[in-house]
């Protein structure tokens, strides 16, 4: 079943790192700490058997604090030097919420869970330089802990200071591989 035929042309899509987006948001104290990962690839898949694949530099995290940054690097909780990149390669895309349920395989930290990303299809256009590009948007939540990413500091009354849910939001745009030629 196409789920995208009626906005988006088939074919295989590079994601545009430059245009495109992985961020999060973790709850901290009494507020969200938000960030995102400034280098990641991926391919999207449009036709009979949608699909997608992306693999996320975990080096490349950003929450607008180095020594956070550089903490959330360490083995207290990404443990980059020995686990590698973070990836998603999605198993099932169905029509749904927004638009897309795109539901796949989230591996980070040696540690993969299905996760189901809820994605509103932005559509599809030309660009100036004789591409054609695809937006999409799409969010989720996990929880931390189940990847093995269990750091966290005790407060008072039997609290902690860091939330194990984490919201991903992705803005992805990508580009229709050039040997192809749009068919819808």
């Amino acid at each position: 079943m196409d789920v995208l035929s009626s906005t988006v042309p088939v074919g295989t899509w590079n994601i545009d790192p430059s245009h495109s987006e992985i961020g999060f948001t973790a709850r901290h104290l009494m507020s969200k700490v938000r960030g995102q990962f400034e280098k990641f690839e991926g391919k999207i898949v449009t036709g009979d058997a949608p699909s997608a694949t992306v693999t996320v530099d975990l080096n490349s995290i950003n929450t607008r604090e180095e020594n956070r940054d550089a903490h959330l690097r360490s083995g207290d909780f990404f443990d980059v030097e020995k686990n590698g990149p973070m990836t998603f390669t999605s198993t099932q895309v169905d029509a749904g919420g927004r638009g897309l349920l795109v539901t796949g395989d989230l591996s980070l930290k040696g540690v993969t869970k299905a996760v189901t990303l809820d994605v509103e299809v932005l559509g599809s256009e030309g660009d100036p330089w004789g591409g054609t590009r695809v937006g999409f948007e799409g969010t989720t939540s996990i929880s931390r802990k189940d990847f093995g990413v269990d750091f966290n500091i005790p407060l008072d009354g039997g609290r902690l200071m860091i939330g194990d849910k984490i919201d991903i939001i992705i803005g992805i745009e990508a580009v229709l591989e050039q040997d192809q030629a749009p068919t819808a």
